[in-house]
């Protein structure tokens, strides 16, 4: 489905002609992140999950967590179209899929802990550094719209009624960003494997972020290219702890 979806954003001429010309640049990259990036993600963390690799099913889940935000993202923000029940079902299997994986790992989490206190508390630092970089970045912009009771202008140019990724990181996403990197702290084990599950997530969106900063600058959008930068930064970095938390596995069950 995610292919079908890409292919037709893609190549299909005019496909998201409905669309302001800056949510079709960044609709346009991100049907290509999805493309060349998550389905081949999604087929190799699952055929290695399938050969019990235990710490692949946690890149698949925060795969599946990654196509989860974005499909909510197409469902809601995208004008109705003629994949509408493509983006419904995607979304749906992806949530469910997520839903039983976790139930899963509550009752039987995969990673049971992680030898080096030091890559803990790392960890730790980070899930919680982040979440507050980026309420800062977000409210930095609702709070003078919301006081001078104006629309932001990233929103006027999109198009759109609200900021689908603002919704998403205020309600959800961040908040539970925060939450594992307190369960870390207390070394809960199931924090030790959630943790891989959103170190995943971070690499693939930062991936992103930095691509459709890219993309817009390339299609004549405003758009600043230190984003891409600082971006590809924070992939580096994620993928770092997530290999040096990866080596330090104390023990793992059974998927």
């Amino acid at each position: 489905m995610i292919i079908v979806v890409s292919c037709v954003g893609i190549f299909e001429k005019d496909f998201y002609a409905k669309e302001t010309f800056n949510w079709r640049a960044q609709a346009l990259g991100q049907d290509m992140v999805d493309l060349f990036l998550i389905v081949p993600a999604l087929l190799v963390t699952a055929i290695l999950t399938f050969k019990r690799k235990g710490i692949a099913a946690l890149l698949w889940a925060g795969t599946v967590l990654y196509v989860i935000y974005t499909f909510m993202i197409y469902c809601f923000d995208v004008h109705f179209n003629r994949l509408f029940i493509v983006y419904c079902l995607a979304l749906g299997l992806s949530f469910y899929s997520f839903l039983w994986f976790l139930f899963t790992q509550i009752k039987a989490p995969i990673i049971r802990g992680i030898n080096k206190n030091s890559a803990i508390k790392i960890t730790a630092v980070y899930f919680i550094v982040i979440p507050v970089i980026f309420y800062c970045l977000w409210l930095s912009e609702i709070i003078p719209a919301t006081i001078n009771d104006r629309t932001p202008k990233s929103l006027r140019e999109m198009g759109l009624f609200t900021n689908p990724v603002h919704v998403l990181d205020l309600s959800l996403i961040l908040p539970a960003i925060l939450v594992n990197g307190i369960l870390i702290f207390k070394r809960d084990t199931l924090g030790f494997a959630l943790s891989f599950i959103i170190l995943s997530f971070f690499i693939l969106m930062d991936i992103t972020i930095g691509w459709l900063a890219f993309m817009m600058k390339q299609k004549g959008v405003e758009s600043n290219l230190s984003v891409t930068i600082v971006m590809t930064i924070l992939t580096l970095f994620s993928l770092a702890i997530l290999i040096w938390n990866s080596r330090n596995i104390s023990s793992i069950g059974e998927i």
